[in-house]
């Protein structure tokens, strides 16, 4: 009696599990990523709007930095770390906003800095951009 085994390995592979788990994961990349806020500081341009931000008294504290990176507040010329002592000072108001006026030159890292501070005392800053 000739009996032969019926059974046979066939090489392929089945991809549809795993255009499902793909499909899946792609799912919940895309969930997830909607739903982290970015790390960013919030900054109001000069511009036209339609509300205008109100504030207590009538001037508004401006910060500006030089092509070398040097800080004047309010024109008189200041350290970073009396521009922390100051913001700190004026974050105790009601509604904080600073000017913030870099040259066209000014290195990036000092504006950021300046950016931080006030992003750290809860601080409005409204960056005064140069146009050519």
């Amino acid at each position: 009696m000739g009996l032969k085994k019926r059974s046979k390995i066939e090489p392929t592979f089945s991809m549809s599990s795993l255009t499902d788990i793909i499909f899946l994961l792609l799912i919940f990349f895309m969930l997830t990523s909607s739903l982290v806020t970015p790390n960013a500081l919030n900054l109001k341009l000069p511009g036209h709007e339609s509300t205008a931000v109100s504030t207590d008294d009538s001037k508004v504290p401006e910060i500006t930095i030089s092509g070398r990176g040097s800080y004047r507040y309010d024109g008189s010329r200041v350290t970073l770390s009396r521009i922390s002592k100051k913001l700190q000072r004026l974050s105790r108001k009601r509604k904080p906003l600073i000017t913030i006026a870099p040259d066209k030159n000014a290195p990036v890292e000092s504006v950021v800095a300046v950016m931080s501070l006030a992003m750290q005392y809860h601080i409005q800053t409204i960056m005064a951009a140069e146009t050519d």
